[in-house]
């Protein structure tokens, strides 16, 4: 693990400003942020642990504990709701078997609301790890899930 922080900081030695992308390369290498690699990323970096948590506890796309094999964000920014995000988060609740901030027990899913993916043109949207999806209904929603 140590090695990976290494090897990940290095390549981002000339940006001025490099956390936020470091912290997100070295999540999809480590899965999550636990304390220890961010602990490491501070060291390396030389910042402060504070400093380092916040920036990795203030954005949803970052965790900062393990989740499922595959972190499906409902979009709840005004567009999406008035298009039925709220119908959407229902709909994928009931499929899932768990709530908001839960992963279900094969560990296959864990669900999250985010505040905007942009793409407010085909709300309402998810996304399921980097892929969007938008326009959806429930049968929409169950064709994405399968595809997991």
């Amino acid at each position: 693990m140590e090695a990976v922080i290494k090897e990940i900081i290095v390549g981002y030695e000339s940006e001025k400003t490099p956390l936020i992308s470091i912290l997100h390369r070295v999540q999809d290498k480590l899965g999550y942020l636990s304390e220890e690699v961010l602990k490491l990323v501070a060291k390396y970096l030389d910042l402060p642990l504070s400093k380092v948590y916040g920036v990795a506890s203030f954005y949803t796309l970052l965790d900062t504990e393990e989740k499922g094999e595959n972190i499906v964000r409902v979009c709840e920014s005004a567009p999406c709701h008035v298009k039925g995000s709220m119908n959407v988060l229902t709909e994928l609740k009931s499929e899932l078997g768990i709530d908001i901030g839960e992963t279900t027990k094969d560990n296959k899913f864990s669900l999250e609301l985010t505040s905007c993916l942009g793409v407010c043109g085909v709300a309402p949207a998810i996304m399921v790890n980097d892929q969007v999806y938008g326009n959806l209904t429930a049968k929409k929603l169950e064709e994405i899930l399968e595809k997991y």
